[in-house]
């Protein structure tokens, strides 16, 4: 696996490298411990000589502040690209107009007549189920031995 050396992070750190150079660091950093070892010594290096934050409190309530307008301003720029077709307004008002034209062509009233038909005992079947077969045989059998025991008396 190729390395890179403390001065290519330096540069990375630095921000003097192209952006399709950066890339390929920061995928390296993904699957190699060394240089992501030589990279923190880089940033550490370079830590001190950047500024120190004078009051640490109010630049992070400004940076807090400064991520929730962004956050704000995307938000209603995404509610302004919305496209009408896209609010439930317009669902419920297709769902309405396609149940009046159902009911006024008279396709609920052909579905009803059709599950009459389905109900109706001509359209069942006339055979009995198993179980209710089954059922009558036992019955006969429990009728007709009844009938021999009272006879043998």
């Amino acid at each position: 696996m190729m390395h890179y050396s403390e001065q290519e992070w330096m540069k990375y750190v630095k921000n003097e490298l192209a952006k399709d150079v950066r890339e390929e660091f920061e995928h390296h950093l993904y699957s190699c411990d060394q240089c992501l070892d030589t990279y923190l010594l880089a940033v550490e290096a370079e830590e001190a000589l950047l500024p120190k934050i004078s009051n640490e409190v109010d630049f992070t309530d400004l940076v807090m502040t400064q991520i929730t307008k962004t956050k704000v301003e995307k938000h209603k720029a995404e509610e302004k690209k919305k496209r009408f077709y896209h609010s439930s307004i317009f669902h419920y008002s297709i769902a309405a107009a396609m149940t009046i034209l159902l009911m006024t062509t008279g396709v609920f009233q052909s579905i009803t007549q059709y599950a009459e038909n389905v109900q109706s005992p001509s359209f069942q079947g006339k055979n009995p189920s198993m179980t209710e077969g089954l059922v009558n045989k036992t019955f006969a059998w429990m009728d007709t031995f009844s009938m021999n025991m009272k006879e043998d008396k």
